[in-house]
């Protein structure tokens, strides 16, 4: 069975098992200025077009191979208007009866004109889960980045998904604000994720594999990458301001130079004294080698 992907597609560690079906390609937004995954001349934004996902639909199930999950990409499937959404999930269904979750990549500009009806409507068609990339929770950082999102469209986004009885995996950058706005980035998404409380909660370390200067230009040049002394203590702050409920916390993606895994609030202490480990004694707490990092 192989499918017609513009390459590269990108998906979350977490959907590994999932069929990723390719519904648009690249980013409506693209301005991210610590983005480079849609940066490819091929992968220039537009909607894939509804009869050549039913003819992919059509070729999976004709493969004989049983799916649960499906994935949406590119970035921001959920751009796509509620009606080809609901066709797109209707598809799914008609050509996958085993499918028990459909999920995507979610921008919160990308809800601003569909109601928490409507993405009811669509969780009822299976899409219950949404990757959302909100980075910060701080107006400055968001803005020096381009993200062209605020904690207010932020928290009305993922409100609006809690409303629709859908859940949320949270993405917070470490790093994202370099030393100079380090602590505000911290505290300002702590604030961001007590207020909506998401079932899922991750951080992932900003890194640059094809350079920084796109990035540094939005702090004037005078960007530096945070030592991991620093990322752990800008860690340390965020989640000594975090009052979360039961959200699952995950901070053991490859950019991670410290693993941490937990529910929050539970083992907020436990995880707080794992941080502080490896900030008073990096040399005999497991940490992740340079060479073990990447994207």
């Amino acid at each position: 069975m192989i499918l017609n992907y513009i390459e590269p597609v990108f998906r979350p560690p977490s959907e590994w098992k999932s069929l990723i079906l390719q519904v648009t390609n690249g980013c409506s937004h693209n301005q991210c200025s610590f983005c480079d995954m849609y940066t490819q001349p091929q992968k220039k934004f537009r909607p894939k077009k509804p009869d050549d996902i039913e003819r992919e639909l059509q070729q999976v199930a004709a493969s004989g191979d049983r799916v649960h999950r499906v994935f949406l990409v590119d970035g921001d499937a959920m751009t796509l208007p509620f009606a080809r959404l609901q066709h797109i999930c209707t598809l799914i269904n008609q050509y996958l009866p085993d499918v028990q979750r459909i999920s995507s990549y979610c921008l919160p500009r990308n809800l601003t004109k569909k109601t928490a009806e409507q993405l009811s409507e669509l969780r009822q068609l299976g899409l219950s889960l949404l990757y959302v990339g909100c980075e910060s929770g701080d107006d400055e950082v968001l803005a020096r980045v381009q993200k062209g999102e605020t904690f207010e469209s932020s928290l009305i986004a993922l409100n609006k998904i809690k409303a629709a009885g859908m859940k949320s995996s949270v993405m917070i950058l470490n790093g994202l604000g370099g030393p100079l706005l380090s602590e505000q980035h911290a505290i300002a998404s702590a604030r961001l994720m007590n207020a909506v409380q998401p079932e899922y909660l991750s951080t992932l370390v900003v890194s640059f594999p094809l350079g920084e200067a796109r990035f540094a230009a939005g702090f004037n040049g005078q960007f530096r990458q945070l030592t991991q002394a620093e990322l752990f203590h800008e860690m340390k702050v965020l989640l000594e301001h975090l009052e979360l409920d039961k959200t699952v916390f995950r901070s053991d993606h490859a950019s991670n130079y410290l693993v941490l895994k937990g529910i929050l609030g539970r083992d907020k202490a436990k995880l707080l004294d794992k941080v502080n480990m490896a900030i008073s004694h990096p040399d005999v707490i497991p940490l992740r080698a340079e060479w073990q990092r990447g994207l």
